[in-house]
């Protein structure tokens, strides 16, 4: 059965190049296009779709309105088209806090070879946007997603860090890191808030493209009570901040002999990603080891799983996302089947079971080392 796409772009152009591009794969069918979101909501109503597109930016109403109104009245998987500006990223994560399931950036350039130049990335979200729990309860079957479109190129971790020969010294400080893709930028919102402030340092690879992470980097800082930051080379790793990888590099962690700092790489994809979760992990496994706790959210695909290993043979504490909770339990499933995570939690109770690992590498309880949430931080530029 063929995925039913809806097309709502304001450009008829646009338009008729998303319609093509969709088409060219034979498991999707564009049913129909709308210039706006009242021809849209008829469309709709029409044609039933399995997902939509939607342009961030529209005449008459806004996308975010439109997709509030959806939302609210007919839940349904929706794929946001945004542009690539400071504006677009922070329209564009408003978007996936109401439910959108993910977004493409309209590349820069003649529309034509720009919107080429997205396809696979397109075709793949559509299918992913399909085989979400919103989606399958509206479809009697769901279709085959490959983990990453095939045009990237997929080497391991291996082309940015070698793998270790020995573990590190053990009675290092204690470390969180935290991987995420489709669906991570709430699933990691909602684990950030419940931290309290005065936390060991926790770093993040989120796959999300550059721009839109410095944008996701500062609304976290504003609603979570640790101060956020987008890493930057050589920046020290502290306690009570977190670390999120920039869209454009891989983040390391490295040990100077005094504390942690980020590294930052420009290397190649690793998994067909950059910034690459297993690039993190494998690096966290290689300098902090038993101090370590390993966390691999919802997210497309298995990036991540293999290195979430190399933690936990390395002495770290392993979390993934259980499959109920998870918008796509590609990267935390992968994990499980290669027992690469000592516990397999819903989204709510990830908070507190690093809160309690922590409390036992500090011998104390993390709550106690900061009873107030509300604190003066530091602003982030």
């Amino acid at each position: 059965m063929s995925i039913k796409v809806l097309i709502i772009d304001d450009s008829a152009l646009v338009r008729r190049l998303l319609t093509r591009v969709l088409e060219r794969d034979p498991q999707i069918e564009v049913v129909g296009t709308a210039p706006d979101p009242y021809v849209a909501r008829e469309k709709i109503k029409q044609l039933n779709p399995d997902v939509l597109t939607l342009d961030v930016e529209m005449p008459k109403m806004n996308g975010i309105t439109f997709l509030k109104n959806l939302m609210r009245l007919r839940p349904m998987p929706v794929v946001m088209v945004s542009s690539l500006t400071e504006e677009g990223a922070e329209v564009t994560l408003q978007a996936l806090e109401l439910g959108a399931v993910d977004f493409v950036t309209k590349p820069r350039g003649e529309p034509a070879a720009a919107l080429e130049r997205l396809s696979d990335e397109l075709v793949h979200k559509v299918k992913v946007a399909a085989d979400t729990p919103l989606a399958r309860g509206r479809r009697s079957s769901s279709p085959r997603v490959d983990d990453q479109p095939e045009t990237r190129e997929r080497h391991s971790a291996d082309v940015i860090l070698p793998p270790a020969r020995t573990r590190p010294p053990k009675g290092r400080p204690p470390l969180v890191a935290m991987g995420a893709s489709t669906g991570g930028t709430e699933a990691l919102k909602e684990v950030l808030m419940a931290l309290p402030a005065h936390l060991p340092p926790v770093v993040i690879t989120q796959h999300i493209p550059a721009g839109f992470s410095t944008a996701f980097a500062r609304r976290m800082n504003r609603l979570s009570p640790l101060t956020v930051h987008e890493a930057r080379e050589d920046q020290p790793i502290e306690p009570g901040h977190v670390y999120i990888a920039p869209g454009s590099h891989h983040l390391l962690v490295t040990w100077d002999g005094r504390g942690y700092r980020c590294r930052l790489s420009d290397g190649p994809r690793v998994n067909r990603h950059k910034p690459s979760v297993d690039v993190l992990f494998r690096s966290v496994a290689q300098c902090s080891g038993s101090s370590a706790i390993g966390v691999l959210l919802t997210g497309m695909g298995d990036d991540g799983a293999r290195c979430l290993l190399e933690m936990r043979h390395a002495g770290a504490r392993t979390i993934a996302q259980d499959e109920a909770t998870s918008v796509v339990w590609g990267m935390p499933g992968a994990a499980v089947k290669l027992d690469a995570a000592e516990k397999v939690l819903p989204l709510s109770a990830v908070a507190g079971e690093v809160m309690k690992l922590l409390s036992g590498r500090t011998g104390r309880p993390v709550q106690s080392l900061n009873p107030t949430r509300q604190q003066t931080k530091r602003s982030i530029p």
